[in-house]
């Protein structure tokens, strides 16, 4: 039996070489085939023309037609929502950020047009007092009468003197103007200031101390002995007497309630309080005055 000769690739002619080259492209596309229907990722087509019906004269380009994978549509994954969700809450979580610092900006914007605008305050004097009002040598005294320097401490007594030149302001319509106390016969005008120039005029009042009616301390202070001894019958007055103190709207009343007798530099009888009260000083004791009395009235609801 004669052996078959095996043939070099230089014995076969160009149409023999297309048709193995065909047939083994076709040998490898029935195994992906087989392959794609065991695992169901393929689709039936129209059968592929048989090596029978080769056209020897068509063209060889070297591609064949391969199965066509059945795809499936893509279905969006839990993951992809999750992450359209993240970048929703990032979005408004910017927005949120975002609103807060502006406001934060316009409060500190506020903050610091508030610290630039300072309040306009009210004048008050420039030195406290260290001694009670209405100080003055008797008339006794070989000096004559004048402002009792020796109650004031060596060191303050400059500070006192400048009090004297605070301007005096302008009296309201709910400024004091008159003062009656009916128990000891006092009518008499009120003036603003309790220096010694404003007390040789009248009962002084304090700068800076209430006005009738208003809550407060109205501080008022007179002579007992000099320029007409206003205050003289201070003592003489008891717990239930009237003070009247008029202004140019109305006129209220006051109701005693204590007396004291104090030294000239106890000057705590001044302090303001929540509730309204008018406090009378004058020297004490007549002739002597070394000392001072110190009266206390609350008002009377009216």
């Amino acid at each position: 039996m004669a052996t078959k000769k095996k043939r070099s690739p230089e014995d076969y002619s160009i149409d023999e070489l297309r048709r193995l080259m065909i047939e083994k492209r076709r040998a490898e596309r029935d195994v992906r085939l087989a392959q794609y229907r065991r695992s169901g990722r393929s689709i039936q087509l129209e059968p592929a023309p048989s090596a029978n019906h080769f056209d020897g004269d068509a063209p060889f380009t070297g591609e064949d037609d391969e199965p066509v994978p059945n795809r499936r549509p893509r279905r969006r994954s839990a993951l992809d929502s999750v992450l359209v969700v993240v970048e929703v809450l990032a979005v408004l979580g910017f927005i949120f950020i975002m609103v807060n610092v502006l406001g934060l900006l316009q409060n500190l914007n506020k903050e610091v047009a508030a610290s630039i605008l300072q309040p306009t305050l009210a004048p008050t004097p420039i030195f406290q007092a260290v001694v009670l009002p209405s100080g003055h040598t008797p008339p006794t005294d070989p000096g004559g009468v004048r402002f009792n320097e020796s109650e004031i401490p060596e060191h303050l007594r400059a500070h006192v003197k400048a009090m004297a030149n605070i301007p005096i302001p302008t009296p309201s319509a709910e400024s004091a103007i008159r003062i009656r106390i009916p128990a000891i016969s006092v009518d008499a005008p009120i003036v603003m200031g309790d220096f010694e120039e404003q007390l040789k005029k009248g009962v002084g009042q304090m700068l800076n101390t209430p006005n009738p009616g208003q809550n407060g301390n109205i501080v008022l202070s007179a002579h007992n002995d000099v320029f007409g001894e206003i205050f003289r019958y201070l003592d003489q007055l008891k717990n239930g007497d009237e003070v009247i103190l008029y202004t140019n709207l109305r006129s209220y009343t006051y109701v005693i309630q204590q007396q004291q007798i104090v030294e000239p530099t106890q000057v705590e009888v001044l302090a303001q309080t929540n509730d309204p009260i008018v406090t009378l000083i004058s020297c004490y004791p007549y002739m002597v005055d070394n000392q001072r009395i110190v009266i206390t009235a609350s008002l009377l609801e009216q």
